[in-house]
């Protein structure tokens, strides 16, 4: 398993990795630039939570380690890793519909409300890394 040892870092394609799942104590890091805007992300075994700008961008329970996070104009893609199944919050573009895959399989269409959010559960507990892709239809 490849958890951020830094908290959070940008890789070389303009992704962001961010989140490590094995700290048993809640740490975070502020202020980050990445791409003209302020990131903040607070992770830990329990919680990995990750802010854009103040607001709400990524939320797993329990806590996970999430590489190659990239957002595009239709959606988000990443790898996650954790040692327990986690339910995963995104935050995208309100009262939109996404289809959302996981380990390259599609679990189906999901409409956001109001506060944008997505709620998806992802099995890592047998898995090493698990992609996720959601993409607006």
């Amino acid at each position: 398993m490849a958890v951020v040892e830094e908290l959070l870092r940008t890789e070389a394609d303009g992704a962001i990795s961010f989140g490590n799942h094995k700290l048993a104590k809640k740490a975070k890091v502020e202020d980050y630039q990445h791409a003209g805007d302020l990131l903040k992300v607070k992770t830990c075994h329990e919680i990995t939570k990750l802010e854009k700008n103040g607001l709400f961008l990524y939320e797993s329970v329990p806590g996970t380690s999430v590489l190659q996070f990239m957002e595009t104009e239709t959606g988000v893609e990443f790898i996650v890793e954790g040692d327990e199944d986690a339910q995963i919050t995104i935050g995208l573009t309100d009262d939109k519909e996404y289809e959302v895959f996981v380990d390259g399989r599609s679990t189906g269409t999901m409409k956001t409300g109001l506060g944008g959010k997505l709620s998806l559960s992802v099995e890592l507990e047998a898995a090493n890394e698990v992609p996720v892709k959601i993409v607006q239809v």
